[in-house]
């Protein structure tokens, strides 16, 4: 089986390691990372690293995502979602227009509290751990970046939206600030992840979809390519004799390169035969590896 990411569709009750922990036993393969954490009630796409893919867990990670959120106003929970212990209860006497202007303020650069009940770690404690035994730790403000907020229904109390956002975004805060803007309090129904690390949710696979192609013996049909989840590196192609400098993990001249972007500080290298090496970076006028893919 080749090393590559595959485009795994997280259902509800799993948390994200337990997709890691399953994948393991279906694949037969210890090597193997998520690229974003999800909560066990939400569902979507998780892009699953495996081999040396798992390398690149963290450039998947940093990416931008969409969700599909429903809303319900009225409620505020412990977790900002429906799973929590309820905290209050409020009449929801706001209209449409009302919803939709405290939704759209939130669109552009915010600071968001993370929530407690997070996997985030303060002074080496997941916050989770904390939250579960009671404690409340303060949590410094972080800034995120809302692009895009397209509210696809409302039907009082509930308010369906999909939202495109930075890393590090919870929608369950989200969803909890725009309860406290209206005045009636808020929390996440529900949550589906549509798009991450350029993968979407048309082309995501449950753990059984896997279990069967692994059965078929087609496993490999599924596992994207390293380079090809790395498109937005600009693609270099050395000189033939550039051949050993690159196995051996050597630097190489900008000299003896091919470039598509001379600006590129990364890039994806190649050798003459078009085998991809890995990610390299400039460093003046050579490029050094960053992150080694070569296979043997």
């Amino acid at each position: 089986m080749k090393s590559g990411i595959i485009n795994v569709y997280k259902e509800a009750g799993f948390t994200s390691f337990d997709v890691v922990a399953k994948l393991r036993g279906i694949l037969k393969i210890r090597k193997i990372g998520h690229t974003g954490t999800l909560d066990p009630d939400a569902t979507g796409v998780l892009p699953i690293c495996i081999g040396k893919a798992t390398k690149i867990c963290d450039l998947l990670t940093d990416r931008d995502k969409t969700y599909r959120a429903v809303m319900r106003l009225g409620i505020v929970t412990d977790t900002l979602d429906m799973s929590g212990n309820v905290l209050e209860t409020n009449e929801v006497i706001v209209t449409e227009e009302d919803v939709k202007s405290a939704i759209m303020s939130f669109v552009g650069d915010i600071m968001q509290i993370p929530p407690m009940y997070s996997a985030l770690k303060v002074n080496g404690q997941k916050l989770v751990d904390l939250a579960r035994k009671g404690q409340v730790v303060e949590r410094k403000p972080r800034p995120v970046t809302i692009y895009d907020i397209s509210i696809e229904d409302i039907t009082l109390p509930l308010v369906t939206f999909t939202i495109s956002c930075s890393k590090g975004t919870y929608i369950r805060t989200l969803c909890d600030d725009i309860g406290r803007k209206l005045g009636c309090g808020a929390c996440m129904e529900s949550l589906e992840r549509i798009k991450a690390a350029g993968f979407s949710v048309e082309n995501a696979l449950t753990l059984s979809d896997i279990e069967r192609i692994r059965d078929e013996g087609d496993l490999d049909s599924i596992i994207l390519a390293i380079d090809e989840a790395l498109v937005e590196y600009p693609k270099v192609v050395a000189a033939e004799e550039c051949t050993k400098i690159l196995q051996n993990g050597g630097k190489v001249s900008a000299d003896d390169l091919t470039l598509i972007d001379l600006d590129a500080e990364m890039v994806r290298m190649y050798m003459a035969d078009d085998t991809f090496v890995g990610i390299y970076e400039r460093v003046g006028d050579v490029y050094k590896p960053n992150k080694m893919f070569l296979e043997a």
